[in-house]
């Protein structure tokens, strides 16, 4: 059936190019979008235009023909009349252009009966021919995983897709000017890396022909931005790729876009300040007000909505203290020495899977993200994390099992996360060391030692506030997974 269709289609093709007209020319005459012809009508009216976009609909009625194309900016109606367009051009258009074909049109505008504004052809010329057949809006695809795996067909059927990544530029623009204005420097760092650090994540490996040597594809920005502040930059921003070789889920893919940034000599409160406001700018720009729906929350006590929860980020943030709520939740208090095989009971009695090379970290992590973590569903900051699951953080000097970290939690997901940066070179040491000997005993998510940072560090980092976002934030604010929000999202092969 396909194969007629297409051997159908590549006829059209052939008769197009028997008259005479390239199929794919290189240029177009358009001299104006769709949209700016709705909109300037009155204005135009008397004056001869082109335009240019995809064919949507044609409807052929004896001596006469109407069809919408359609641009980035809209839909119009063309009309096209015997009397008004050569013969031979007219019997072409209606017997070889198809829904799905790229068309020119030259004419003028006016309104019909219905009051539908339409441009009445003078002539045409096809700017490209499909030879496969186009989805329609009934007969579309409606597998999700086809629409993710061939994504151009999901923009080419559905508006709102394209809608969505409109307000992903929303997003990403917001952040980057708002940074801009507080005077960061954005910087671009390697995506190859000889050591991957900055996250607990399993890397990607590659090979360097030039070098001869195995790299990493980065996990983090963290490292290579820390060392501009012993360079001197007082300001860094990076937007960039990330790579990490773990699961997929909702919350979760192999490579995403990450931003961090790095101020020296502010200390954490005044990033939790600067933090809210841009999370307030970020959702005002992106959703037009404070509130919005989100319905993946697995468990949790706030109270339910129609659709999910209402999630509203106008109101302050309050604080949440990691060890007072995990005292609550687990009955186990972080304050006082927790040996890892308590933590193993009580994460058998929560029917937690870990693995056996699970360290004390690794643990009270998992035992979290299982108790406390879903009910988070109004915009907090998680704060007062224990040591164990910071390795790049300050120690709270209030407390030495705790470090100067926040992340903000809204509808049971991290949405950032952040630190008093650690610039003790002897202290960052002794845990990257720490985290060595757990990566030794199995586990491939800890990090590696990176001499070159500490010694980077020997050199003096000033007290400095760090932080780190993903595209997690949008795919939240939109109440979708990750992989809807990534335009070629990475899919497994058919």
């Amino acid at each position: 059936m396909l194969e007629d269709i297409i051997k159908n289609k590549l006829s059209k093709l052939d008769n197009i190019r028997s008259f005479g007209m390239e199929p794919y020319p290189e240029k177009t005459g358009k001299s104006i979008s769709n949209g700016e012809a709705l909109e300037k009508l009155e204005t135009l009216s008397d004056k001869e235009i082109i335009l240019a976009g995809r064919v949507r609909s044609l409807r052929p009625m004896g001596g006469s023909a109407f069809a919408h194309i359609e641009d980035e900016s809209g839909k119009i109606q063309l009309f096209l009349n015997k009397k008004n367009i050569e013969e031979s051009k007219f019997k072409l258009f209606i017997s070889n252009i198809e829904v799905g074909d790229f068309v020119e049109a030259k004419g003028k505008l006016f309104k019909t009966k219905q009051d539908e504004k339409t441009l009445q052809v003078s002539d045409w010329k096809i700017l490209s021919k499909i030879i496969r057949p186009v989805p329609t809006e009934y007969y579309g695809i409606k597998d999700q995983e086809d629409l993710l795996r061939k994504r151009y067909l999901d923009l080419m059927l559905n508006p709102e897709t394209r809608e969505l990544f409109r307000k992903k530029n929303i997003f990403w623009q917001t952040i980057r000017s708002f940074l801009l204005a507080e005077k960061f420097l954005e910087v671009q760092t390697p995506v190859l890396e000889h050591i991957p650090g900055g996250a607990e994540a399993e890397p990607f490996v590659t090979h360097y022909n030039a070098l001869d040597e195995d790299l990493y594809l980065r996990i983090s920005l963290e490292l290579a931005l820390k060392r501009l502040l012993v360079g001197g930059y007082e300001k860094v921003f990076e937007i960039g790729r990330v790579f990490r070789n773990e699961g997929m889920d909702r919350d979760h893919l192999q490579e995403f876009d990450f931003m961090e940034f790095y101020a020296s000599y502010w200390d954490l409160q005044k990033g939790i300040e600067f933090t809210e406001k841009l999370y307030k700018e970020i959702v005002l720009k992106v959703l037009g007000g404070y509130e919005h729906g989100y319905d993946h929350v697995k468990s949790a006590d706030a109270d339910h909505v129609a659709g999910g929860y209402k999630i509203n980020w106008e109101k302050e943030f309050p604080k949440v203290d990691y060890f007072d709520a995990f005292q609550k939740a687990v009955g186990i208090d972080l304050g006082q020495e927790v040996s890892v095989d308590e933590l193993q009971k009580k994460a058998t009695e929560l029917k937690i899977k870990f693995e056996k090379t699970a360290g004390k970290g690794r643990l009270i992590d998992l035992i979290y993200k299982k108790t406390i973590r879903p009910n988070l569903i109004q915009p907090c900051f998680l704060v007062g994390h224990p040591i164990e699951v910071s390795p790049l953080a300050k120690i709270d000097p209030k407390n030495p099992k705790k470090v100067l970290r926040f992340q903000i939690v809204a509808g049971g997901s991290e949405l950032c996360n952040a630190f008093a940066e650690l610039n003790d070179p002897i202290d960052q040491r002794e845990r990257f060391e720490a985290q060595a000997k757990l990566r030794e005993a199995g586990d491939a998510e800890a990090q590696m030692m990176d001499g070159d940072f500490v010694e980077a560090l020997e050199y003096g980092m000033p007290p400095a506030f760090g932080f780190g976002m993903s595209e997690r934030f949008f795919a939240f604010l939109q109440n979708k997974s990750i992989r809807e929000t990534i335009i070629f999202p990475p899919m497994k092969t058919k």
